[in-house]
């Protein structure tokens, strides 16, 4: 593995792409988009800036043209935003080097709107609004999951609220209408996987269509392959980005791991598909979407099965189910989180368990919907008001929680954070463990009653033992005890001590033998006379 992530990174640093960024001179580039725009910001004149990832085909540089395959980062404003995933563009620039850590071989950045290969004073503009309002233009395959996300965005204009700009969002990852407010508020309460196609949309796309196929009565290789083929599909809806394949793969071990109750099959096919990504892309390791994709369902694997399993009888397995995913994925992102941003967020597992209902009508109803919308327009409006309800329902949450006092607490930086946040997570899961088994923590404090107990008496002991030992060493007698002090040493050679308690409201003497003398007999007077003495 390390072989070959050496073998890949060298062309990206030794390269001849990388020899034309050092030189920081203007090119003309032929490239391939490989990723979907991402918003940078504005510039000096008030206008978007994007960065999208590409791959080189061509460079004319310095009186040369250099072929390569070499993955670069474009960043440019007007037009830009309009590329899509798989369409061959030309633009002009100055090409610098990539920062340490970049997994691109150099930054571009665009003087020029992205042009068509055949036409280098032309344009592009098979994606601009006038060409997206006809809906006969002609579009390719490549250019397909753009146009889809595009138009089911504009079918979803007419909801009200936050489920306009957040349902595209859950359904295809679009979340170029989501309101700020509201994505500040999902980011607050850990929810912000849900406006991108994660592990957890393709977990529901396939689990639905693993029911339906077992509805229908097909068997269970014949399901699994209508599921697969479903995915797929789905897949390429969204965009084939390596993200939406990660994610496709990651939820498909995920929802293994729940259904089969073999973790350690799960576990194999987890290591098995990160490293079969890792080897068609060594760059998966320095992201942290991927790490975070790793541990979520390492923990799904890992630790849901036996946290559902701790729920008590009356309590439904879909709930404990619902409670311990979410749970489990948490506590293993949790470390890696604040890492990223130091704060905790105090109700993250109360929103995801809160919006866990509403999540699966929004991601199965919306996608039913995407292909709808521009096949059967008319019919599309039923799938989409049904999953804009959901959708509102998640904002909704997700706003509440977000302004509850206490919903983002500040945490340590650093190494720190991270200790503190995995000794955290160890804790949780022995409070839930204590929670669920209330017989057995009653009897485990007990016990530790009993023990510190013991211990207590013990060092009680041995504390009067010292005590005796020192005080019978300082004695001037053999056998007595110091004088002064109300402490006796009734058995000298075992050493062992006791207390003499002197009786309140007595004279000390009593404890004195008696005198062998008898004493002369009382006489008492009889009944009704007189004692008369002798004289």
């Amino acid at each position: 593995m390390a072989a070959h992530a050496a073998m890949e990174a060298g062309p990206r640093q030794d390269g001849p792409v990388a020899d034309a960024a050092a030189t920081r001179d203007s090119v003309v580039i032929h490239v391939l988009i490989v990723g979907d725009p991402r918003e940078l910001g504005t510039d000096s004149r008030g206008s978007g800036r994007w960065a999208v990832p590409a791959e080189v085909i061509d460079i004319a540089a310095d009186g040369m043209l250099i072929h390569s395959r070499t993955r670069i980062l474009l960043t440019g404003g007007e037009g830009w935003n309009q590329v899509v995933t798989g369409q061959e563009v030309r633009t002009a620039g100055k090409l610098k080097p990539a920062k340490p850590g970049q997994i691109e071989a150099g930054v571009l950045a665009a003087a020029t709107p992205p042009m068509r290969p055949d036409s280098r004073h032309k344009p592009d503009t098979r994606h601009s609004p006038e060409a997206q309002s006809n809906p006969a233009a002609p579009a390719n395959i490549a250019h397909g999951p753009a146009q889809l996300k595009r138009q089911f965005g504009s079918a979803t204009g007419w909801l009200q609220g936050d489920a306009a700009g957040l349902l595209p969002g859950m359904v295809t990852g679009d979340t170029t209408g989501l309101d700020e407010g509201l994505e500040a508020a999902m980011k607050t309460t850990g929810t912000t996987h849900l406006t991108a196609v994660s592990g957890a949309n393709c977990s529901l796309i396939l689990g639905g269509l693993v029911l339906l196929a077992r509805s229908f009565r097909l068997a269970r290789g014949v399901a699994a392959i209508v599921a697969l083929a479903g995915l797929a599909s789905f897949v390429m809806m969204v965009g084939p980005d390596a993200s939406v394949l990660r994610a496709a793969v990651m939820g498909a071990i995920g929802l293994s791991a729940l259904s089969g109750g073999r973790r350690g099959r799960s576990l194999g096919f987890l290591c098995i598909a990160v490293t079969g990504l890792l080897i068609l892309d060594p760059s998966l390791g320095t992201s942290i979407g991927f790490l975070l994709s790793v541990l979520a369902t390492l923990g799904i694997i890992l630790l849901a099965p036996p946290i559902a399993s701790w729920a008590p009888a009356w309590v439904p397995s879909w709930l404990a189910t619902a409670i311990a995913v979410p749970l489990a994925a948490q506590l293993l992102c949790g470390p890696v989180i604040v890492a990223l941003q130091p704060q905790f967020s105090s109700y993250a597992l109360l929103t995801n368990i809160a919006v866990a209902p509403f999540v699966a009508p929004v991601t199965i109803l919306g996608t039913i919907a995407v292909p709808l919308v521009p096949l059967l327009p008319w019919l599309a409006v039923v799938p989409i008001a049904a999953a804009g309800a959901s959708a509102e329902m998640v904002a909704a949450i997700a706003r509440f929680f977000a302004g509850l006092p206490g919903a983002a607490l500040p945490w340590p930086e650093g190494p720190t954070g991270i200790a503190t946040m995995v000794l955290l997570s160890v804790v949780t899961i022995l409070m839930v463990w204590l929670v669920l088994h209330p017989t057995w923590a009653g009897s485990a404090v007990l016990s530790l009653h009993r023990r510190l107990v013991f211990l207590i008496a013990a060092g009680e002991s041995a504390l009067r033992r010292v005590s005796s030992d020192r005080h019978y060493a300082g004695s001037p007698t053999p056998g007595r005890p110091a004088a002064g002090l109300g402490i006796t040493a009734p058995d000298a050679p075992r050493g062992r001590l006791g207390l003499k308690k002197n009786p309140s409201g007595r004279k000390q003497h009593w404890l004195l033998a008696r005198s062998p003398r008898p004493k002369p007999p009382r006489r008492t007077p009889p009944a009704g006379g007189t004692l008369h003495r002798p004289r």
